[in-house]
């Protein structure tokens, strides 16, 4: 059995999250990944995107989730993936990683993230 993954890679987006403040005022600038294994055999062979997982759809989900302020980004990943799970029902495996660039943490860090995935 082949296995067949759709994903979108380090969509960026501006968002208000965080348990600080000064977060809900200032945003910062997030990066999300998503990937979801699914069949899409069929859809390759015939070139149409009725058979696989449209990754324009997922986008759409991740600004959807992104735009409504949460204080942890555990709350958007679960959001963004029971989103995903909802519109492509007959998928396997949904992964996704939010991550806060440049977070604000003592020291510099690039990014903090969170992965959910089942």
């Amino acid at each position: 059995k082949m296995e067949n993954k759709v994903g979108i890679y380090g969509m960026r987006t501006y968002s208000f999250h965080g348990c600080l403040e000064a977060e809900a005022r200032v945003g910062s600038l997030y990066s999300t990944d998503v990937e979801v294994e699914t069949d899409f055999l069929q859809a390759a062979r015939k070139d149409e995107l009725a058979g696989t997982v449209d990754y324009g759809r997922i986008a759409d989900i991740v600004r959807a989730e992104m735009a409504v302020r949460s204080r942890l980004i555990e709350n958007v990943a679960w959001r963004i993936y029971s989103a995903v799970k909802k519109e492509f029902p007959r998928t396997g495996k949904v992964t996704v990683r939010v991550s806060k660039l440049a977070p604000p943490v003592e020291g510099q860090a690039e990014k903090a993230t969170v992965e959910i995935s089942d």
